[in-house]
């Protein structure tokens, strides 16, 4: 018999890779798992997501060996279908875009890690209107949230605000969605509307990078604390790439000078395990508001 010489061998087992892969309808990259596809809902303005995932990104491809590209997407949606559909394999999620995807996928995608800071996250309802002090005082008032399956810039808000016995699309006199939260900011500041809610820690970063102005909007009520955002992966990744990404978080420390940067970025003080059962409170809430039928 004669004998295939390796690269036809190779060449051969290439072709058989593909084939199956176009049978299964699933990318090369999905195969040969070679490339982390990261992607991330789009709460602040692109070229920030670009600039915040830059130096993780590198991060992640010393610490798993492997290419990481970064995807970037037009809305919230779009992340879930691309995690339920294969086309990325690490996203970071809000707590309800990550209910969305959990259900998306018919429960199989797992959340990796959170912040710290994401078990007890808050968001911030911001005005530049001296005639608003309290919740209550924004009956009648033009209102902005961020995106629609924002947690922290429409659906927390909107549950709390339902435990205040105010419902927004009756009680306030126009309700705006500004798509993401410094832009949220960026339509109280010029007097689109009255006011408007965003999360925390965008709150915090524009205010340290004077990017508000302080002397005209300023914060009247803050939310309870939630649960938030995580780095979730779809179900069907490898474990070993899923245990090489966790420990990669884990290890993540603002005290090492070669991680400051990344840690600074995601304003995350540390990172921690997390897992599906955090979110059943966001879920209960999206039911609540009417936001997951």
């Amino acid at each position: 018999m004669n004998s295939v010489p390796f690269p036809r061998r190779a060449l051969l087992r290439a072709c058989a890779v593909s084939v199956l892969a176009a049978v299964a309808g699933l990318p090369l990259a999905v195969q040969a798992e070679d490339v982390l596809r990261v992607s991330a809902i789009p709460d602040e303005a692109p070229t920030e997501l670009q600039r915040k995932f830059a130096p993780l990104g590198a991060y992640l491809e010393a610490e798993t060996g492997m290419k990481v590209s970064f995807v970037p997407v037009t809305d919230y949606a779009a992340v879930v279908e691309a995690l339920a559909t294969r086309k990325i394999d690490l996203a970071w999620f809000g707590g309800f875009t990550f209910v969305q995807a959990k259900i998306r996928t018919n429960g199989t995608a797992v959340p990796l890690v959170q912040r710290v800071e994401d078990s007890k996250f808050t968001s911030k309802f911001i005005t530049a209107s001296d005639s608003i002090h309290s919740l209550a005082d924004l009956k009648g008032k033009t209102f902005a949230f961020g995106a629609p399956s924002s947690t922290s810039g429409h659906l927390m808000p909107r549950y709390f605000l339902s435990l205040e016995s105010l419902n927004p699309d009756k009680d306030f006199k126009n309700v705006a969605f500004s798509g993401a939260h410094d832009a949220t900011v960026a339509f109280v500041q010029a007097g689109k509307v009255d006011a408007g809610v965003l999360n925390a820690s965008v709150w915090d970063k524009l205010v340290e990078q004077k990017k508000v102005d302080t002397s005209k909007v300023r914060v009247f009520a803050t939310t309870p604390p939630y649960f938030d955002y995580n780095w979730t992966v779809r179900g069907d990744l490898d474990p070993k790439i899923q245990a090489k990404i966790t420990q990669a978080f884990l290890k993540l420390d603002p005290a090492n000078p070669a991680h400051k940067e990344i840690m600074a970025l995601q304003r995350a003080s540390k990172f921690i395990p997390t897992k599906a059962e955090n979110y059943k409170g966001i879920e209960a809430a999206a039911h609540a508001a009417g936001l997951l039928k």
